[in-house]
């Protein structure tokens, strides 16, 4: 059992080797890239699954590393005990060896194109300035230094960053007398948040422009690594680079140097003196493949362990809730029809949907229709590829998905609350509310079945759905507090709402699922006696409301029975 801590945000692989960090060795990635020689490689993969700290070690392997007085750094330290030193010297040889630019665009993330283009320009400027010892060099002309200046200090004109990265490379080329590597991360954060923002041609041809001029044709380039969530078409920003490869999670080149494997979450498991657990992780944060490796999200993993590591007794969370672009959820159940949402709750359900696959489009076009967005959501990491097949009248891949996990099914369920209670809200329940206190049993029925139609629900969830729905539904009612689960007499019962004043009736609230609809009506009588028996409705009488009226509710999918007793 080890006691190193867990690297919780830290993404710098130098960082993470000298602090002595838990790390899962992905070295081998150096490996296949100087085996596959790719010449652009565009690495596409959810986010929080080590896209960042893989090109963090890319940089600290490949870089001849200078410090400010143009002095080298060594590096070798860090690999020290890691997969790639076993590899031999045909690859070490590589080690140290070239000038790298390393850019994120992950900062890019703001509300108007000068804002986000500013931040582009400020981040471009502070790689200029990581190589100023260039400027004390005989290397460049005099030209050059002023050109450079100028960008190091965010001074140069609009133009000039267009083709600032390739001037760099031509700059660090002369220098060193080997090309440069070129690393950029997160290049389509910029594209979507213009898309979101509106202002995504500006932003396109900016990208283009920078791209274009890197890593088409640049004499002073060795090779690049590009990493992204989402595959953008190859028309809106990589337009004739034919020499990209382009590496999606469908694609069985990489497979398991991004995300964990089993092996190497189970390896996590006994480090930590935790092998019990390896079941709740691999429930809850297993289940993607990429290529045809099973990984695990990184990201969940790595906060559950440091969470075990005080308290072995610690629930499992959705941690990647909070980390990714999960506003696409919402985007995407309120853009649903009858048909999509019908797909929604079968997947819920653990069943699958079938769905051509897309591979190439752009943030314009993830809303044109519902495939594009069942796409955008397989490759940011909502859905499992189960099985594939190709018609071969169409030309067509289409998928079979499924949700991954836990955690998956965890953030569907809550933005689907979520967005049902946004859609109640909007919805006129005056006719439901009515009923409810006329004690119009088959009114409210109705109105609730109708409410139902309309929104999502899930079979493997029966209770916690129900109990949401309901509270949700007669929220509002005027005059009326809605308490949910309250103690009551001998038990826990499912809803009261309780007027202001104690010379209307308050209500108590008891439902029940059926598995059939012939059960709907026993059931509801049930819920009912329920009621009766543990004696739900003591708290009202003991608060002075002398008029209680209570309701015994069934569910079956989208029907119910609602049965009413004063």
């Amino acid at each position: 059992m080890i006691n190193k801590p867990l690297p919780i945000g830290v993404d710098d692989f130098g960082k993470m080797i000298s602090n002595h960090y838990y790390f899962v060795d992905k070295t081998l990635l150096i490996k296949e890239l100087l085996d596959k020689k790719g010449d652009v490689n565009l690495f596409t993969r959810p986010r929080r699954f080590g896209k960042t700290l893989n090109m963090s070690m890319l940089q600290y392997f490949f870089e001849d590393r200078r410090d400010e007085n143009g002095n080298s750094v060594d590096n070798r330290s860090l690999f020290q005990n890691l997969k790639i030193m076993d590899c031999g010297e045909n690859y070490l040889q590589y080690m140290g060896k070239y000038p790298v630019i390393a850019l994120s665009l992950k900062s890019a993330k703001q509300e108007d194109f000068e804002q986000s283009f500013a931040a582009l320009t400020d981040d471009i400027a502070g790689e200029f300035t990581r190589h100023a010892f260039l400027l004390e060099s005989d290397c460049l002309t005099e030209y050059m230094k002023k050109k450079y200046r100028a960008l190091m200090e965010d001074a140069a004109k609009r133009t000039d960053y267009n083709k600032s990265l390739k001037f760099l490379s031509e700059c660090l080329h002369r220098y060193y007398g080997h090309k440069a590597v070129i690393l950029i991360d997160e290049y389509d954060v910029p594209l979507e948040s213009a898309y979101f923002s509106k202002y995504y041609n500006k932003m396109v041809g900016f990208i283009r422009s920078l791209f274009e001029s890197a890593l088409k044709t640049n004499p002073h380039m060795e090779f690049a690594v590009i990493t992204g969530c989402l595959r953008i078409s190859k028309e809106s920003v990589f337009t004739g680079l034919n020499n990209l490869k382009m590496i999606s999670i469908l694609d069985s080149r990489y497979d398991e140097y991004f995300g964990f494997t089993d092996a190497e979450v189970q390896t996590i498991c006994r480090d930590y003196g935790v092998e019990e657990k390896f079941g709740i992780l691999q429930k809850w944060y297993d289940g993607y493949l990429f290529g045809k490796t099973n990984v695990y999200n990184p990201w969940s993993v790595i906060q559950y362990m440091d969470e075990l590591k005080e308290n072995r007794e610690a629930f499992p969370k959705p941690y990647w809730a909070n980390t990714s672009s999960n506003d696409i959820v919402r985007r995407f159940i309120e853009s649903a029809d009858r048909e999509t949402r019908n797909e929604i709750e079968a997947l819920i359900e653990g069943k699958t949907i079938e769905k051509p696959v897309h591979e190439d489009i752009t943030y314009e076009e993830i809303y044109e229709n519902i495939d594009n967005l069942w796409n955008f959501m397989f490759f940011t990491g909502y859905f499992r590829k189960m099985c594939e097949r190709y018609d071969a009248d169409t030309g067509q891949i289409y998928l079979s998905l499924a949700i991954p996990n836990e955690e998956i099914r965890c953030i569907f369920r809550h933005k689907v609350m979520g967005w049902f209670r946004e859609q109640v809200k909007e919805r006129d329940r005056t006719r439901l509310f009515h009923a409810f206190m006329q004690m119009d049993a088959q009114t409210v029925q109705e109105e609730i079945e109708n409410i139902l139609l309309r929104t999502i629900s899930f079979n493997d969830a029966y209770e916690s759905f129900y109990h949401g729905f309901l509270a949700g539904i007669l929220y509002g009612m005027d005059g009326y507090m809605v308490k949910s689960n309250r103690e009551g007499g001998k038990g826990r019962t499912d809803l009261f709402l309780k007027p202001v004043s104690r010379k209307k009736a308050a209500y108590v609230v008891e439902f029940k699922t059926a598995k059939k609809v012939e059960d709907l009506e026993s059931r509801a009588e049930d819920a009912l006696r329920q009621i009766a028996d543990k004696m739900y409705d003591r708290e009202l009488q003991e608060d002075g409301y002398a008029s209680i009226v209570r309701y015994g509710i069934a569910f079956c999918g989208k029907d119910c029975e609602v049965k009413i007793r004063g």
